[in-house]
Formats: structure tokens, C-alpha cells, sequence
């Protein structure tokens, strides 16, 4: 699934092509997503220029004078820009086509994703409105995780991925952001120290801003806007990596499964 440094690199490699360019038309191949597409916006954007470009969590929010296109790419989902005619694909269920002769094309092998449209406030949308903070936020500090996570049992790698407690730490990078933190992933969340959480939010926050720079991590089918993959997944100490040696101690990498979730972690690197 593409989670935040995927989605981050993907509004950074389409916003130069297609901000304040004006939309010719929207071809809507397959509507049925998660949840319909809006049959609306193909009479509603033509015409028109986005003006901003913004990821919240997981979300791209495209926004217009008169409202915002907010565009999920649910579990195998990308957008890429194309600039040359190709023919579109099973797929490719979305071509936003534009007057700079640019076609932004929504591909779902899925169609676990969305693309939706509001008139109102886009961060007052019921799928965003209660998202936790931004992990690169101020509001993202040690503090504001123990007095939430005193207050919890959870294992701490459950709730560094609940996106009510924060947004965009998905599997991977939680299992990283853990293992360099020196944290068992199975530590009830009561017991972190706050001191722990501090040391955790730093590695968390430096993670993904190594993922962002490499292009997100490709371990099946994500590619940025223009196809190439994400180089992270070169770097990755623990996840994928069931027996092998940790790149620190030796020690055989183990995994257990977590609110239905691959963990991978050093039990000599992350005692419990």
C-alpha cells in the first residue's frame, strides 16, 4: 500500500505539470471505486485550474477555486503524468487531461482508492476531520504521546499506526522507526517512557523524511508519477527480513503478527 513518503513523492512529481494548467476534459473509464466517483466532475473541472496541491495523511487533496478533489490510492493505486499518447490500460480507471497536454492518469488494479469531490472545507471532510497530526507537525512530540499512550495497553507498534494517534506511520516504517528507536514492537504502550517516546518520534520522523528523499519504498507495484520505484526498501533493517542476520548484532530478524500485520524486529536489538 502506498503510504505517506509514496503519497508525499507523488504530489511532489506531478504538482509542476499540472498547477494553474487548465483542465480540457475528465474521462471517467470505471466509476466504481471504494466509493463512487463523482459523476459531476466531468462537467465540473473542465475549464477550471487547480490552485494547490496537499497531502493529508494518505490523501491528495487537489484544490480548486470551487471545491477539492480529494484522491486516495487505497492499496495498489498511482497517479502518473503522461505526456505522450498511450493508450490506457485495464486499470486506468482516470484521465484528467490538460490544455498543457498533460493527462493525469488514476490507475487502481484494486479500486480499493477514491476520488472524491467537496465544496466544503477539505480538511472538514468526514474521511479527514479526525485524523491525528502530521508526524513532521509541532503538535507530534513526546509529550503529547505519553499523555495519550499512559493511557493505553496497546502494543506500541499499533498505536504509532493508529491515524487517529498520528498520521502516515504505516507498517514499514513503523517497524523501522521501532527497531532503530531500540523498541519491542509488542511493549505495551503504558510502559513506554517518555523519554522512549522521544527518542521514537525522532527516528519516525527521520525515516520518513530518508523515505521521501529515496522515493518512497517499492516492495510490489508502487511507482512514482513518472514509473521508477521507490529506493528505500534498499536501506530497510528489519522489515522483509525474517532470519536474516540484524545488520547490528547478528542476531536472526523474527517476525509475530500484530493486529493482522507482519512485525518484524531483533530480539536482541529490541528486548522486551
Amino acid at each position: 500500500m502506498p503510504e505517506l513518503p509514496e503519497v508525499e513523492t507523488t504530489c511532489r512529481g506531478i504538482s509542476p505539470h499540472i498547477l494553474e494548467q487548465t483542465i480540457v476534459k475528465v474521462i471517467i473509464r470505471a466509476p466504481k471505486l471504494r466509493w463512487p466517483i463523482p459523476k459531476k466532475i466531468s462537467k465540473l473541472l473542465p475549464g477550471k485550474q487547480p490552485i494547490s496541491i496537499e497531502r493529508r495523511a494518505k490523501y491528495i487533496l487537489l484544490h480548486f477555486d470551487i471545491g477539492t478533489l480529494i484522491i486516495h490510492l487505497g492499496m495498489s493505486g498511482r497517479l502518473q503524468t503522461l505526456f505522450t499518447h498511450t493508450a490506457p490500460g485495464k486499470h486506468d480507471h482516470v484521465d484528467i487531461v490538460f490544455a498543457n497536454g498533460c493527462c493525469l492518469r488514476y490507475t487502481d488494479p484494486r479500486r480499493f482508492g477514491c476520488m472524491l469531490w467537496t465544496e466544503e472545507p477539505a480538511l472538514e471532510h468526514d474521511l479527514l476531520r479526525k485524523l491525528g497530526p502530521e508526524p513532521f507537525s509541532k503538535e507530534f512530540s513526546a509529550k503529547y504521546l505519553f499523555e495519550i499512550g499512559c493511557k493505553r495497553k496497546v502494543p506500541i507498534k499499533n498505536f504509532i499506526m493508529d491515524s487517529k494517534v498520528v498520521v502516515g506511520v504505516g507498517n514499514i516504517y513503523a517497524s523501522e522507526a521501532l527497531f532503530a528507536a531500540k523498541i519491542n514492537p509488542v511493549t505495551p504502550t503504558n510502559e513506554v517512557t517518555k523519554d522512549q517516546f522521544t527518542i521514537l518520534i525522532k527516528h519516525i520522523k527521520a525515516i520518513l523524511r530518508k523515505s521521501i528523499k529515496q522515493g518512497g519504498t517499492t516492495l510490489k507495484d508502487f511507482l512514482d508519477n513518472s514509473g521508477k520505484p521507490g529506493y528505500f526498501s534498499q536501506q530497510l533493517q528489519v522489515y522483509g527480513r525474517d532470519g536474516e542476520p540484524c545488520n547490528i548484532c547478528g542476531t536472526a530478524i523474527e517476525s509475530v503478527t500484530l493486529g493482522q500485520r507482519n512485525t518484524f524486529f531483533c530480539p536482541s536489538c529490541q528486548p522486551q
